[in-house]
């Protein structure tokens, strides 16, 4: 016989509607579970949608096609004018997105059978949440509760960012001009992503980064082609270089500027730069500050995240974390799959989990995208490979598109000719990718391209011609 328990009492309650926390709500749902999904802000989604992945994914979608185009700003007669009309719209048809993209939630939850309610959750206890909001108050029992509140801009004491000169990546959809310079602090995934994007419509971007090279975690041989282009393209990258002051200040006499202010940074080499705008993008903090973890006996670190073991529980054993707030690598795609591995692993669904398949996407101007090993790691590991090109310039596809410096390169072991890892930067890398996942799944050996028939033309070509490069390689081994 079954237990009649209180309407507030749920067998799974979600805090956060990102990625994660969709995928693991749907999935207790789809097991019949009871699930409420809270959410802080008064729509769903998370940052993924409202802020971040499909917000710069849109405008960077936007700006291809509007740079794609004949430009008519130089007819018109006020030049800044016509370049704010111009960002205008493309932020509008972000929004456009978003609205698109947040019906679409609320539509998987309700055909889920997922209650959602809005509102800020902190623990009681370790069974128990409260929810203050405009929709009033709750309280909420579960048995289990998976956290996925997601992260938040960093934003540095002593920096007072102005959603106008001084912003982080939150305020830049919302930007009521477009800037004729900016200077972007941080050159990780979302400081590269938003940085490559406005070059491409014809900011002037300044790009500081404490590293020697930017995105350290993405294959060297890729990165550093990254930064080819983007010096090419008139970007000025300031590598190895930290910024130790931040301010807005009046424009200096005669200084080109199109605002009231200008942003300046100081440098630790003592170098100073100005720029109509700063896009502060220097780490997340996990939004856990208002969750009160201690009255769950959980507590954060010092950016916010909180520590999972690998089937994402925390060290309560019912309560489990996934997505951006349990740290690297905080990326859309990853977040939904840890989302899903949470809850079956609280149901006692039968799942795998295979790390080493995860593919990175990264959505800068030339796009990039990789899976498996990366060529330091096997040689920190001792594993002996060899890497096959191919360069887009080689494949009719990439001529037709009008891409010839992208490339593909494919890591093999010498002994077992295995397929370790695929790295590709250029257009629809993103897509690419999937091929040399599925073969690394099902340890596919490069002879499987080599002999592999593929559509002419396509860029999926560049399997075939990187698997011949590296076999005549393997062959004078």
């Amino acid at each position: 016989m079954t237990e009649s328990r209180p309407s507030s009492t749920y067998d799974l309650c979600v805090i956060g509607s990102g990625p994660a926390g969709q995928r693991a709500a749907i999935q207790a749902a789809k097991c019949d579970k009871k699930v409420i999904v809270l959410e802080r802000t008064e729509v769903v989604g998370g940052a993924a949608i409202n802020t971040g992945t499909i917000p710069s994914k849109a405008i960077r979608e936007a700006i291809l096609a509007a740079s794609g185009r004949p430009s008519a700003i130089s007819s018109q007669g006020d030049f800044f004018a016509a370049r704010n009309a111009r960002f205008s719209d493309i932020l509008s048809s972000c929004h456009d997105i978003i609205k698109t993209e947040v019906e679409l939630v609320t539509k998987h939850f309700r055909s889920n059978g997922i209650e959602n309610f809005h509102g800020t959750a902190s623990f009681r206890d370790e069974h128990t949440v409260e929810v203050e909001g405009a929709m009033g108050h709750r309280t909420i029992h579960a048995d289990h509760f998976l956290i996925a509140v997601g992260t938040v801009p960093a934003r540095p004491e002593g920096m007072s960012f102005d959603q106008n000169n001084l912003i982080t990546s939150d305020e830049l959809p919302t930007l009521a001009y477009l800037p004729h310079s900016m200077i972007v602090v941080g050159g990780g995934v979302i400081g590269t992503e938003y940085a490559s994007m406005l070059q491409a419509l014809g900011v002037r971007i300044t790009l500081v980064e404490g590293r020697q090279r930017l995105l350290d975690f993405v294959d060297r041989e890729i990165t550093e082609a990254l930064q080819y282009q983007l010096r090419q393209g008139g970007m000025t990258l300031r590598l190895g270089e930290k910024a130790v002051k931040i301010q807005s200040i009046e424009p200096p006499t005669g200084a080109r500027s199109v605002n009231k202010r200008m942003a300046e940074v100081t440098l630790e080499s003592g170098k100073t730069l100005r720029a109509d705008c700063l896009l502060y993008c220097i780490g997340r903090q996990g939004a856990t500050t208002e969750l009160n973890l201690a009255a769950a006996g959980l507590e954060a670190d010092n950016r916010g995240r909180i520590q999972v073991n690998q089937s994402y529980q925390t060290a309560v054993e019912h309560i489990y974390a996934a997505g951006d707030v349990v740290g690297f690598p905080a990326l859309a795609s990853t977040s939904m799959e840890q989302g899903r591995l949470a809850a079956c692993h609280m149901f006692d669904l039968p799942c795998e989990s295979v790390p080493r398949l995860l593919p990175y996407g990264i959505y800068s101007v030339p796009e990039i995208s990789m899976v498996g090993w990366t060529e330091g790691q096997l040689t920190e590991e001792g594993i002996p490979y060899e890497a096959g090109i191919a360069n887009y310039r080689e494949i009719a596809r990439g001529h037709l598109l009008g891409d010839t410096t992208g490339m593909l390169k494919m890591l093999i072991h010498q002994d077992s000719h295995a397929i370790l890892g695929v790295h590709t930067i250029g257009t629809g890398a993103t897509e690419l990718i999937h091929i040399g996942q599925t073969a690394i799944a099902f340890n596919a050996t490069v002879e499987y391209f080599v002999n592999a028939v593929f559509n002419y033309p396509t860029l999926a070509e560049c399997y075939k011609v990187a698997a011949m490069n590296g076999l005549n390689k393997l062959r004078h081994v």
